[in-house]
């Protein structure tokens, strides 16, 4: 039996969809949207794409000129008259020699005030103070030298026998701290300023010398 042919059913005009038509204003203000949301994006990616330029030239100058702490050397201490075994504190003298040494490529150090302590068993026995401020070049050494005797060495009659009984035992310690105020300086940039503090332990043998092991050793430093 041969089915017949289904032919399109149409409903009534009322069950076929409406469309609607929108005013002027409408498809105005639409198309105001798109813009200022393009805009927006725009904008956002011109502000993202500068951002991560500068901040990777940051990057890379910091890999190339962050500043490195000065590194410092205990090259010389001695206590001459220690090793004579003979006179009192009066006749004391401490002689030393202290490299700072700037290992950065093109940043300098300015030294604005430093300080040279010599402690033992963590008590002052003397001082030196450098009052001139100076200016360190990159890739430069700075030495600090000097003698401590009379009123800038301050090493008790008591103080002065215990080194005899340790130098009697073996070495007798000290420790030097260099203390600074720094500021690094690239280009015409000057950074704030920094406390610097290097702390040299020194030990000195029988004859007031400095002993081998301590010589031209890298003194700790931080900064506070």
């Amino acid at each position: 039996m041969q089915s017949r042919p289904e032919l399109p059913v149409y409903g009534r005009d009322e069950d076929r969809p409406i469309r609607r038509y929108h005013s002027a204003s409408y498809y105005a203000h639409r198309v105001k949207e798109s813009l200022t949301t393009r805009v927006s994006k725009l904008v956002c990616s011109i502000f993202l794409g500068l951002l991560a330029i500068v901040g990777l030239i940051t990057f890379i100058l910091w890999l190339s000129l962050r500043p490195h702490r000065p590194r410092i050397f205990l090259d010389d201490f001695s206590v001459p008259a220690l090793g004579q075994g003979v006179g009192g504190p009066e006749n004391a003298q401490i002689n030393f020699k202290v490299t700072a040494r700037n290992s950065n490529q093109g940043i300098g150090v300015y030294y604005d005030a430093s300080q040279v302590t010599v402690y033992y068993q963590e008590q002052s026995i003397g001082g030196y103070q450098v009052l001139t401020p100076f200016y360190q070049q990159p890739k430069n050494s700075t030495i600090f030298a000097s003698m401590l005797s009379g009123s800038s060495l301050t090493v008790t009659g008591s103080q002065w026998k215990q080194m005899q009984n340790d130098r009697t035992r073996g070495p007798v310690i000290f420790r030097l701290e260099l203390t600074s105020t720094i500021r690094f300086k690239i280009s015409s940039w000057n950074s704030k300023r920094h406390r610097m503090h290097a702390n040299c332990p020194v030990g000195v043998g029988q004859d007031g010398m400095i002993l081998p092991d301590y010589m031209d050793k890298r003194c700790p430093v931080y900064f506070s």
